[in-house]
């Protein structure tokens, strides 16, 4: 059983020798940090303000992608990297980070057409080391996708990319750095870095329990890591006279698989802006994204589509899919996230598009405070081995596990219950890895009606993964907010009935957890409420 968030909490207060390193951000570059500092051996803590994967880490497009328009502007090093990666998580985890077809249609006169991007494809081919890409006629692109337009339609490109859950993989990795002797807790804020008076190097950091409204309390440590993303303007002073961090919102609908069934990814560029536009299959429904705006509105309330960001995806549905005839009243949910994009400043020159902004990370290191910005899902454990390189100047003892080390543990070699489809002991495999016994023994394996997720998932969770709030039960360790018509609120009585036993709420805090959650559900994952301006 793990440990409860008194018993980590008490842990954390009294580290008798501190920590070796501090991580402040539970996204994906704050867990891999983290994954990747226990396993080296070092004593680590992480900590997250709100919930694990709460920011960007839940609201991404779910794409662990080599980044193929990358390549296109010519970011050769960034692409190699993410395609490398992408094979490697595929191999590692499957059932976590799977496979996922992708199919370009080109119409007449439109920009790409099928043969520069069969060129751009025989490069991504060539760094991924296997052959995915393949030209099809009109009429076979048609049997991959039902119901595309296909007045101009010439041809179509396809090839392989894969799809995650973006909060699960983000507590796999917590689990596996858990495991390796890292102690994490969300909820628990970083009010300040304390530093040397003379020196100025990091002595420790003031951390917050927010869960509870307690007092600030000190901890020692020689290295803080501020991977906060969008946030790490708030301990760290980054923007300078070449570069600043620009905050982009992109979001997503979600649709019933009935309305828009897709068996591949596809990807049309926008009429409006020419930007690339997914449509996409996952966890039973279809999501249609992304959008790319500067995002202006306070960082610590939950972001939200707006009506501009609606009419622009309905807008591409209809393009692809004139048949459908999607409308709002087809969406079951919505999501929205805010990318921590590193930005180049020009001064006297009009601010390049968000689309055009460089994915690449930046790292700042600041006599034991590193920063990190920018970067992608997928290179997370690149960008963590180059954080701990960095920290080698503070620790000259510090070896870095090796290249080659797992990021994450096998499963069990367990027997499939009968009860259990091939399809969902696949994912269950990728998602739970080792846990998979603990899993499986939570609960019933029936599955909750309208989804692939098992009952027992739901009560694993609930006793084993740091839920504080009703939100991050059915927005983040479960997926059942974005993929279940009002956020699952018909289900909610037999959830009650299954969890807050769990949890150990009394029916008056089940009740104000249960208004908490639709509250948040209908402010930030349904459908924009007014006709106002985005920011």
């Amino acid at each position: 059983m793990s440990l409860t968030r008194a018993q980590k909490l008490e842990q954390i207060r009294n580290a008798d020798h501190g920590f070796d390193i501090v991580v402040i951000g539970g996204g994906i570059t704050g867990a891999g940090v983290a994954r990747e500092a226990a396993g080296s051996g070092l004593r680590t803590l992480l900590v997250e303000q709100k919930d694990f994967s709460w920011g960007t880490s839940s609201r991404s497009s779910k794409m662990v992608h080599g980044g193929l328009r990358y390549l296109g502007s010519g970011h050769f090093n960034l692409t190699r990297d993410a395609v490398r990666e992408r094979e490697r998580l595929m191999a590692e985890a499957p059932g976590l980070i799977d496979p996922l077809r992708f199919v370009m249609p080109h119409y007449r006169k439109q920009f790409p057409g099928p043969r520069l991007f069969q060129i751009l494809l025989r490069v991504y081919d060539r760094i991924a080391g296997h052959p995915t890409r393949q030209r099809l006629s009109p009429a076979e692109t048609l049997q991959w996708v039902p119901g595309l337009a296909t007045d101009n339609l010439v041809a179509a490109s396809g090839f392989t990319d894969a799809v995650t859950d973006d909060s699960r993989l983000v507590q796999r990795l917590i689990e596996e750095a858990e495991h390796d002797g890292a102690l994490s807790l969300n909820y628990l804020q970083a009010d300040a870095v304390l530093r040397d008076g003379d020196s100025s190097a990091v002595t420790g950091i003031r951390l917050r329990d927010t869960s509870a409204d307690g007092p600030a309390f000190d901890v020692d440590t020689r290295l803080v890591v501020n991977a906060t993303g969008a946030w790490a303007r708030n301990l760290q002073q980054l923007d300078d006279d070449k570069t600043s961090i620009r905050p982009l919102r992109g979001s997503h609908l979600v649709l019933p698989f009935s309305r828009l069934p897709v068996s591949c990814s596809v990807s049309l560029f926008h009429p409006h802006d020419r930007r690339p536009v997914f449509a996409f299959p996952w966890q039973g429904t279809t999501v249609l994204g992304t959008t790319d705006l500067d995002h202006g509105k306070d960082l610590s309330e939950e972001p939200a589509i707006t009506r501009e960001e609606l009419d622009y995806l309905l807008q591409i549905s209809e393009t692809l899919f004139p048949s459908s005839a999607i409308t709002e009243a087809d969406i079951i949910a919505t999501w929205a996230g805010v990318r921590p994009v590193v930005s180049e400043k020009n001064t006297g020159a009009k601010r390049v598009k968000p689309s055009k902004e460089n994915r690449e990370h930046v790292i700042w290191s600041d006599n034991g405070l590193i920063s990190i910005a920018g970067g992608k899902l997928t290179t997370f454990r690149l960008i963590a081995r180059e954080v701990l390189t960095k920290a080698q100047n503070l620790m000259p003892g510090l070896a870095l596990r090796k290249e080659d080390a797992p990021v994450f543990a096998p499963p069990r070699d367990l027997a499939r219950p009968r009860s259990i489809s091939h399809c969902t002991w696949d994912r269950l495999k990728g998602f739970y890895g080792p846990a998979l016994e603990q899993v499986l023994d939570a609960g019933s394996h029936d599955r909750i009606a309208g989804t692939d997720t098992l009952w027992a998932e739901l009560a694993w969770a609930a006793a084993n993964t740091g839920v504080v709030h009703l939100d991050d039960l059915l927005l983040r360790r479960t997926r059942l907010g974005l993929i279940l018509p009002a956020g699952g609120k018909s289900l909610l009585p037999e959830i009650r009935a299954l969890c807050q036993p769990i949890l150990g709420w009394d029916d008056d805090t089940w009740n104000h957890e249960q208004a908490r959650y639709l509250g948040i559900w209908q402010a930030s994952y349904s459908l924009p409420v007014n006709d106002g301006k985005p920011t």
